[in-house]
């Protein structure tokens, strides 16, 4: 029996990561470019979306609305602002429609709406979709259960300099994963600064680094130090590729699944 085909919408289409997400729906055989999404005024709307991302054409032109192309979509994928994903989601949750999230920077009570709509549809929300950080994000729980108290833990992360927020959805992943293995709160033991006169250390903090500049696309590097040895656990990304190639693969995955609110962790049965 034939595997079937889902239709994907993809919002941010014209940007870096929306092109590399059309290139990595037309690399497979399950799913099919159906939707190509850009904000009001921009100047590749309706272009073809296959053209624009320097492939054949795909006979999908780059619209404005995606209230306009729901129909046509099974799943949605959105790299877009905090408020338009809060949009596309409302959206999606009216239609009955799984979406695949990547925007970082939500609020605290932007992640609780998404809490609230996977009671009525699947959504995937995840800070990075690389197979690798995932992978990553395992190997860190592992290792902070292992060390526990007896080590000083930072994260250090770099990226390109039109990146505009930080610390990075990945870096903040690292610092949750970290502490929900050591049984603290992010939210209580995170550090985000360090000036002047700090005084010593405290042990259970978690401290947070931030590089921007150049063309960066992610580099994120865990310490655990301890007296007498320190363990890096690094993740290097060269391409958005792996990212897309990772949201193209949730998107395929929740096709299929009933109302919930997963990560990547689920798509790649890291759980």
């Amino acid at each position: 029996m034939p595997k079937s085909i889902t239709h994907i919408g993809i919002c941010g289409a014209a940007g870096r990561m929306g092109r590399a997400l059309i290139h990595a729906v037309a690399a497979r055989e399950d799913v099919k470019l159906a939707a190509a999404i850009e904000r009001v005024g921009n100047s590749l709307i309706g272009a073809d979306a296959g053209e624009m991302a320097a492939l054949s054409p795909m006979g999908v032109q780059i619209n404005s609305s995606l209230a306009s192309q729901i129909d046509h979509v099974n799943v949605v994928i959105d790299f877009t602002t905090p408020t338009a994903t809060m949009q596309n989601v409302a959206l999606c949750r009216q239609e009955g429609k799984g979406i695949v999230i990547g925007t970082t920077g939500l609020s605290e009570e932007q992640k609780h709406f998404l809490i609230e709509a996977s009671h009525d549809i699947p959504i995937v929300y995840s800070g990075n979709y690389s197979v690798g950080v995932n992978v990553s994000l395992k190997l860190l729980e592992l290792a902070a259960k292992a060390f526990g108290d007896t080590v000083d833990i930072d994260v250090l992360e770099a990226h390109h300099r039109h990146k505009v927020d930080a610390p990075s959805g990945t870096a903040l992943m690292m610092g949750e994963a970290v502490a929900k293995a050591l049984g603290r709160d992010l939210k209580d033991v995170a550090c985000y600064a360090r000036e002047g006169h700090t005084g010593p250390r405290n042990r259970e903090t978690i401290g947070f680094q931030t590089i921007r500049g150049g063309d960066i696309v992610g580099d994120h590097t865990v310490f655990f130090m301890g007296e007498g040895e320190r363990v890096e656990i690094r993740h290097v990304a060269t391409n958005r590729m792996n990212f897309a190639n990772g949201a193209v693969r949730a998107a395929a995955w929740i096709g299929s699944k009933s109302a919930g609110l997963y990560d990547m962790r689920d798509v790649l049965g890291l759980k």
